[in-house]
């Protein structure tokens, strides 16, 4: 079973309707005790940093943090790949998750924000998650701040500079684009996500 967290700031009902796409046993929920069970978790995000605060008052960060201390895979999209990190510029008071170091970045001045359309990803190295997905792949984006590149990351794009657009550590899986809204390609991804 696949939790995706309730924490309402998602694109809760595209991102179930994908995974229904592709015939996957999903659940939305906002419900701890659901989370830190669950086979795998999705952590969907749309709009404001400071939204994921409703992560800890709810219990949903600690659930999270003990289901995939377990190993459960987890994979943030948008929003919920940049609370990966520890912090984001939208919102410093803020703490992320931590899995990796580093701020979110708002882009540059000169090019337009938010970041709205689509974007060919720079797939480098070998990525389960991307399995199956050739580089200079479109993929649909939407966002203000961005994940700058880090070790972890398998994909990146450019737009007022190259920026992490999918990061990957064990089972642990981030990406800035919107797969639910990214066609074949998308569906593609969240198929290779079901597998682990």
């Amino acid at each position: 079973m696949i939790a995706i967290v309730d924490y309402k700031a998602g694109n809760l009902t595209s991102v179930k309707k994908a995974f229904d796409r592709i015939g996957a046993e999903v659940v939305v929920t906002d419900e701890p005790e659901v989370v830190v069970k669950a086979d795998k978790i999705v952590l969907p995000g749309v709009g404001h940093f400071a939204a994921t605060c409703a992560l800890s008052s709810a219990g949903l960060r600690e659930a999270i943090a003990d289901a995939t201390q377990r190993g459960a895979p987890y994979l943030g999209i948008c929003v919920g790949m940049q609370w990966m990190l520890e912090s984001s510029e939208e919102a410093p008071s803020v703490k992320g998750l931590g899995v990796w170091s580093g701020a979110c970045e708002h882009f540059p001045t000169e090019v337009k924000a938010p970041h709205v359309g689509w974007n060919q990803l720079e797939i480098s190295g070998s990525s389960r998650l991307l399995q199956g997905i050739e580089t200079q792949s479109f993929v649909y984006f939407t966002h203000s701040y961005r994940v700058p590149l880090i070790a972890d990351t398998v994909a990146a794009t450019e737009y007022g500079g190259r920026f992490s657009a999918a990061v990957e550590r064990d089972h642990l899986f981030g990406v800035q684009f919107h797969p639910e809204k990214s066609g074949e390609v998308g569906l593609k991804l969240l198929e290779n996500f079901c597998r682990f």
